[in-house]
């Protein structure tokens, strides 16, 4: 996440969503009547998603699993629901939080980001400053020990920062960010990587299932999306015309 006020286009985000390679999904669309207007992957378990971006109300709204207490397995409800209304109000809404396991969210718009943290007993707000910030499922006291943080967070704040948001090709409007968001080079099982795979014991792999890269700026935005972190010749930018809605 990256926020300048004064650049053309104020608010750049990456996004990468790690979770079990067997859990259905779709890549993103305008899926949900209640919520119209709104982008984002589908998570077909559940039915909400991990990225939610509302191109007319320049604003995006991303979640990460966090650290903490679980909710209960009676009465617990699904985290994918959240970016969905924050994308669309801007903040986190008054929820039952103690029905959630714990989470990050994060609050992107041309008015600032914000992020909240919920570790299951306690939930905080932060307004985040202008500068890059790398956002981990430990949370904030946790990044500087944090060995992606250690190896991005300098990468990306060295990297020129793209410009005016325009129709062109990924690679040619994210110039450096692109290769540093499919993964710099490194190997799924570098303590450093961005993108990660691991095989568990019972059989289950768990591991990087897209990246997302965001612009905000006034004039307009743009989503561009990986769905295969493994190549990224993938790399495309999502069609958010109005005939594509719905």
């Amino acid at each position: 996440m990256s926020l300048d006020p004064d650049a053309a286009a104020p608010v750049l985000l990456v996004g990468v969503r790690d979770e079990f390679v067997s859990r259905p999904w779709m890549s993103p669309a305008a899926y949900w009547p209640d919520h119209p207007g709104l982008y984002g992957g589908r998570d077909l378990l559940a039915g909400g998603t991990w990225l939610a971006l509302d191109p007319a109300g320049r604003r995006v709204a991303a979640l990460l699993n966090g650290r903490g207490k679980p909710a209960e397995e009676t009465g617990r409800l699904s985290r994918g629901g959240l970016p969905l209304v924050a994308a669309e109000e801007g903040e986190l809404p008054p929820l039952d939080l103690p029905r959630y396991d714990p989470f990050l969210l994060v609050v992107a718009g041309l008015d600032g980001v914000r992020l909240w943290t919920w570790d299951g007993e306690r939930v905080a707000e932060e307004k985040l400053t202008p500068g890059v910030h790398v956002i981990v499922n430990e949370g904030r006291p946790a990044e500087d020990a944090n060995a992606r943080v250690g190896h991005f967070k300098p990468r990306f704040a060295a990297a020129p920062r793209p410009g005016r948001v325009t129709d062109g090709e990924p690679a040619r409007y994210w110039g450096e960010w692109l290769p540093l968001a499919s993964g710099d080079g490194l190997l799924t099982d570098d303590p450093r990587s961005l993108l990660v795979r691991h095989p568990l014991a019972d059989g289950r792999v768990f591991a990087s299932l897209s990246v997302t890269l965001i612009a905000l700026s006034e004039p307009d935005v743009r989503y561009d999306f990986l769905p295969f972190p493994a190549d990224p010749r993938t790399w495309h930018t999502v069609d958010m015309s109005p005939e594509r809605r719905g």
